[in-house]
């Protein structure tokens, strides 16, 4: 039986799609017919209609920086409920970070993950490790990990603190034009820091973390970047591909903005929980550890700062940093509690309250940010609303204003600041490998 989306508003950055129309996709899961305008194809016969009158239809979106625990830590999160969230916030493919136990850095954890994720109805995209074991001390075989269809290196969780193993790193994978995943954060700055470091910390007594922990690490790596770009050490290699993590400051935007003026090929993204919460929420909040991340919430001024980047094009991708924990990791004295929160549920509710229905960004940006955009970094394949590509989208209700609750996460972990928040914008689905979900 084939199915007829009648009435979607259509968006797609990559096809530069801004329009209503219907789509009609065969039963294996493939895009028949696409067409423009209202009630722009009819029904047959044996087609099963679904009206989605008021609902956006966008390319599935993608979330490069998650963390589903598996193998080693599957108390918190397993592929399967990693997954399972994923599907709730309208993922349809995500990019999981290799700090697990062990650390992802060979082709063996590769393979694990592969084969145990082969059934899962998400795609998902693997990231190794930068060095062995993520210690920052000996790099991991890039060669290997290319040959297996590794693209992207991070020690995500921390950063590479030796420059000479950075400068190692960038000359070795440039071979394999591999991205560059970066946790910026100079270790012996924030060493036994909970909170940013200001009046709020000082007010609740907690060690700080500097915000120029992140810009230090950064500038480092820039300046490593200018320096074998300078002497021509990569010729006739392609030069490193370099992504900030999370980014959180003002100072490591312009940064940002900085190296792209040279010329360098920087990119960076930031989270929902950074664009909607500052260090003030940390402060007010009863239950504390769940508003305890890195890099850490931001002062007012760096908040505004990622809103403005957000507008100016400064900011590539949005992504989660999804990172759950086991209750008693997160309800527990603030000097205790692991760092992180997950996200996959409450990003395009966020995106859209936060960003879209305040005019800071529109529609089609929010999903370039979460969709187009970070598969482009990925090296993944476009999504194509087009006869005889495979239909991989996401339904999305702008105007939904709904409570998120816990039985709204899909989790096995429920490390979330926002229960109980209202919000508006919901996804309602999402049809990827042949199944739809949200409209049976």
């Amino acid at each position: 039986m084939s199915i007829l989306l009648k009435n979607p508003h259509i968006v797609n950055p990559g096809q530069n799609i801004d329009a209503k129309g219907s789509l009609r996709v065969a039963d294996d899961g493939v895009i028949e017919t696409v067409a423009y305008g209202h009630n722009a194809l009819e029904a047959r016969e044996h087609d099963k209609v679904i009206d989605l009158e008021g609902i956006l239809l966008v390319p599935g979106l993608f979330d490069m920086h998650c963390h589903f625990r598996e193998p080693g830590q599957e108390h918190k999160e397993t592929l399967e409920t990693g997954a399972r969230a994923a599907i709730a916030g309208g993922f349809t493919g995500v990019a999981i970070m290799p700090n697990t136990n062990p650390v992802i850095d060979n082709p063996l954890g590769v393979a694990y993950i592969r084969d145990a994720a082969r059934n899962l109805p998400i795609d998902i995209q693997i990231i190794a490790a930068m060095t062995e074991g993520s210690n920052g001390e000996k790099l991991s075989p890039y060669g290997k990990l290319f040959a297996c269809g590794i693209r992207a290196i991070s020690d995500d969780g921390t950063a590479v603190q030796e420059s000479q193993v950075m400068r190692l790193a960038f000359e070795y994978a440039s071979n394999f034009d591999m991205l560059f995943i970066q946790h910026c954060e100079d270790k012996s700055l924030a060493k036994g820091g909970i909170m940013n470091e200001g009046h709020y910390a000082a007010m609740l007594g907690l060690k700080g973390i500097p915000d120029v922990a992140e810009a230090l690490t950064l500038q480092r790596d820039l300046l490593l970047m200018e320096y074998l770009r300078k002497h021509k050490l990569h010729d006739p290699l392609p030069e490193p591909r370099y992504h900030v993590a999370h980014i959180s400051t003002r100072s490591s935007l312009d940064l940002v903005r900085q190296a792209r003026k040279k010329g360098l090929q920087v990119t960076c993204e930031v989270t929902p929980h950074h664009f909607t919460l500052t260090e003030q929420d940390l402060f007010m909040a009863e239950n504390k550890g769940n508003y305890i991340m890195k890099p850490p919430l931001c002062s007012q001024d760096n908040h505004e700062a990622l809103l403005e980047a957000l507008e100016d094009g400064t900011i590539d991708v949005i992504a989660t940093d999804h990172a759950p924990h086991a209750r008693h990791e997160k309800e527990c004295p603030p000097d205790q509690v692991a760092f992180g929160i997950i996200g996959l549920e409450t990003a395009v509710a966020l995106t859209f309250t936060q960003l879209v229905h305040t005019s800071r960004i529109s529609v089609n940006r929010a999903i370039e940010l979460m969709s187009t955009n970070p598969r482009r970094l990925m090296e993944l394949p476009p999504l194509l609303f087009e006869a005889g590509s495979k239909a991989n989208m996401t339904f999305i209700d702008p105007e939904a204003t709904w409570t998120f609750s816990e039985n709204d996460i899909a989790s096995k972990a429920s490390n979330t600041p926002f229960t109980g928040r209202t919000m508006k914008g919901r996804v309602t689905g999402t049809f990827h490998k042949g199944v739809l979900t949200g409209y049976a």
